[in-house]
């Protein structure tokens, strides 16, 4: 036995020697070099970081109408017609419960967590480590961004709390610890690395510029921490990617950087996150664009349109500027752009590196909100007509941001429908917007109003659902 332990400290010592190289510099990342540094433990870390990671318990009331299964059978609707049953079976309530977890940020008790793991709740209790219970207050809730805020109130007494770390000094292949609670077996710790950094196309929010680590992170872990070596909050676990619904070791987290900006915002005692509106359409430049634009390579985004008088207008911006740069940071796609734009503050001002006649200037750009110009003067649309039942609003660059539309458009948009509606009947979505009816232009809410009241025998109606332009006919 003692002559393998001496054989293993030669092979480590001899390891050590073989990948040495010049002295680094302080705080260099290193390879572990000796039998100690292998035996090196999470456990302070650990200690450290975990009592700021809750648990979240949410609760909500739903109904549900007990009906036969008979009444939707094709059988029988083909004879009795499609209201067959309509009005059966009683309402019944049930409760439904979930779980997440959240981190506090704040010694006063405020938590960040998912959207996802708190929406539609009518109950939320937050339980910490050391097993007290509190009922949590809704702050702040962010759709866009999966993120939310909550505050409990825990007296004088000053919580455990994590700082946030800047997600932009993050490198792959950084050691990152997950601390959640999967499953509901209780608080959880899993090890592994960033694997990339600006992941996009996940799909869970608006603001996609994800950590991707294969550090465990399953069903529970939502809202918990991914922690640095520094003990440090890096990121907010979001999702997985996962047939299964178990870790494949491919998880995402919001960057700490989007959630400085949804804290921030809700230490002003703000409700919804504001954020600043560049006032321009940008596109991915490819090989063929840069190379007509007389880059090596393609990088950057190109700006297609502009709005008059926006901020990027009013900072000198022209069509067919490449955007390479935000304050320093490298803007690869339209998403990255976004993800910038958003994790920076209304009322200050920000530098972009534009690419424009084969040379590189500095433009400041003012950050403001987008502007609710025209006013939504929402309005419900009645009578003998295929739009009765929905509820359409003037686009504003505003609304268009609320909604996820080019904030560019104009004209009207639908912002809900009656579920019984000749609207939802005839395939009307929520976020078409009306752009023509039977030859007359579509501006404003007053100007499709006044047409759907004229009697005609058909109806024609152009819209635009995302990228695409529709016309219906449909007579009386």
């Amino acid at each position: 036995m003692r002559n393998i332990a001496a054989l293993m400290g030669f092979l480590i010592s001899l390891l050590a020697a073989t990948i040495a190289a010049p002295a680094p510099g302080k705080g260099a990342a290193t390879v572990p070099a000796t039998q100690a540094q292998v035996q090196l433990s999470f456990a302070p870390l650990v200690k450290q970081a975990a009592p700021a990671v809750v648990n979240i318990y949410t609760q909500r009331v739903v109904e549900q109408v007990a009906r036969s299964p008979l009444f939707d059978d094709p059988f029988f609707r083909r004879f009795f017609g499609e209201r067959f049953g309509a009005g059966s079976g009683r309402p019944q309530r049930r409760e439904e419960n979930s779980l997440g977890s959240g981190v506090l940020l704040t010694a006063d008790g405020m938590i960040v967590t998912n959207h996802h793991v708190i929406a539609g709740a009518d109950e939320i209790t937050v339980a910490l480590s050391d097993r007290r219970v509190f009922e949590a207050t809704l702050v702040l809730d962010d759709e866009r961004t999966d993120l939310a805020v909550l505050k409990i109130d825990a007296g004088a007494e000053k919580l455990p709390y994590l700082e946030l770390r800047d997600s932009d000094s993050l490198e792959v292949g950084d050691l990152v610890l997950a601390i959640g609670n999967p499953f509901n077996v209780g608080q959880t710790v899993t090890s592994g690395i960033v694997s990339a950094l600006a992941r996009t196309g996940i799909g869970v929010s608006d603001f996609q510029f994800f950590i991707q680590t294969d550090a465990a992170i399953n069903p529970g872990n939502s809202g918990g921490a991914l922690i640095t070596m520094d003990g440090r909050l890096a990121g907010v676990n979001t999702a997985i990617y996962s047939k299964s619904g178990a870790s494949h070791g491919i998880g995402f987290a919001v960057p700490s950087a989007m959630v400085r900006a949804v804290l921030d915002s809700a230490k002003a005692g703000r409700r919804q996150v504001k954020r600043p509106w560049l006032g321009a359409a940008t596109q991915a430049v490819t090989a063929d664009i840069a190379a007509s634009l007389g880059m090596k390579r393609p990088r950057g985004v190109m700006v297609s349109a502009l709005y008059g008088d926006g901020p990027a207008d009013r900072a000198g911006m022209t069509v067919g500027d490449v955007i390479l740069a935000i304050d320093g940071h490298a803007v690869a796609s339209p998403k990255a752009l976004n993800f910038r734009l958003g994790t920076r503050m209304i009322g200050k001002a920000a530098r972009l590196d534009v690419w424009r006649n084969d040379d590189t200037k500095s433009l400041i750009l003012q950050l403001v909100a987008a502007p609710e110009t025209p006013p939504r003067d929402s309005s419900e649309l009645q009578g003998r007509q295929p739009l009765a039942g929905a509820t359409v609003a003037n686009l504003s660059p505003a609304l268009a941001e609320e909604l996820g539309l080019d904030t560019l458009g104009s004209g009207v948009v639908i912002l809900k429908l009656d579920p019984r509606s000749p609207a939802r009947r005839f395939r009307f979505r929520e976020g078409d917007q009306i752009l023509q009816v039977n030859e007359h232009r579509i501006g404003l809410v007053a100007d499709l109003v006044a047409v759907m009241k004229k009697p005609v025998e058909e109806w024609q109606i152009t819209m635009q659902r995302a990228d695409r332009v529709h016309t219906f006919r449909i007579g009386k």
